[in-house]
């Protein structure tokens, strides 16, 4: 069987959750699980054979002591730091910048670690098994980018189960064509889960636009090829180049990386839909509904009461 990398983007500050601890780092299940732990469990369920975790130096030591150490008994562990000053030569950090350049960066912080086919997921979101199938399988059977194109894969989720009903979240809104291949993603900020249970977001004058709430959705589990991080670095040095006035809060992303490649013809990005119901911690109130939602898929036979112990 082909090697598989899986990357965990762990490294981000979680300012919406508020104080208390690391998000990351937050026990969810009956055994006192991490989020992380049901999807690395999911991975490599599926065929996944070694895992990546991007985090900052600052937090090293709480995270292999809490879920490193263990998981490096059950596959292959590497680490990769996303930092703030992990630019390109020339480039500087902007006076007053604080957190790090995005998940784009992210990526690249591994790139003396990854040379296989690898998958991308959010350390703070629960994807379920489905969506680890089908990534792993189109990893299996990909194939380097051609004559400069590249072929990618994402798991998609529906819209209306992605929403917080403690305030508003960004996703990546995905226009697909006949054969399920990506032609457009629209980053929408501040989606609201209406009182029906559809979706929304305010509009200039303070008016609700509604949204397809059946729309797929890019939650940030990507399957790429090795080749695509000399694709990252080209693109991160343009991003750079071009920091206006938002320099201290602009972001390099990996939806917005992938739409503008599609509009330039360099991609084409097959989007799996997944069965699974995505749930996630964007505040802190999502708290108890992730506990009560892991613990009902424990109680269903899903999982087993606990993992990696």
């Amino acid at each position: 069987m082909r090697d598989t990398t899986l990357v965990i983007m762990a490294a981000g500050i979680g300012s919406r959750f508020g104080g208390g601890g690391v998000k990351q780092l937050t026990p969810f299940g009956p055994g006192g699980e991490i989020i992380m732990d049901y999807s690395i469990y999911d991975a490599i369920k599926a065929g996944f054979t070694k895992i990546v975790f991007v985090i900052r130096h600052s937090m090293e030591k709480d995270f292999r002591e809490i879920i490193g150490d263990r998981i490096a008994k059950q596959i292959k562990v590497e680490y990769a730091f996303q930092e703030l000053e992990d630019l390109p030569g020339g480039y500087a950090v902007p006076k007053g910048r604080e957190k790090p350049w995005g998940t784009g960066q992210a990526i690249l912080a591994c790139r003396e670690v990854i040379h296989e086919p690898f998958a991308v997921i959010n350390a703070d979101d629960y994807y379920g098994k489905d969506a680890f199938c089908k990534v792993h399988q189109f990893l299996v059977d990909s194939k380097p980018s051609m004559d400069g194109r590249y072929h990618f894969c994402m798991a998609g989720f529906i819209l209306k189960n992605t929403l917080s009903k403690h305030g508003g979240v960004t996703r990546g809104i995905c226009r697909l064509n006949e054969e399920d291949e990506l032609i457009e993603i629209l980053e929408t900020r501040d989606i609201l889960k209406t009182s029906d249970g559809g979706a929304a977001v305010y509009s200039g004058n303070a008016s609700l636009i509604r949204l397809d709430p059946d729309s797929l959705v890019s939650m940030n589990f990507w399957g790429f090829t090795p080749d695509f991080m000399d694709e990252l670095e080209r693109g991160f040095v343009k991003f750079l180049y071009n920091l206006d006035e938002n320099k201290l809060k602009a972001e390099y992303l990996l939806p917005t990386i992938a739409d503008r490649m599609l509009k330039e013809r360099k991609v084409d990005i097959t989007v799996l839909p997944s069965n699974d119901r995505w749930f996630g911690v964007t505040f802190r109130e999502d708290v108890p509904i992730v506990k009560q939602s892991i613990l009902e898929l424990v109680e269903a036979g899903k999982y087993p009461p606990a993992l990696f112990q």
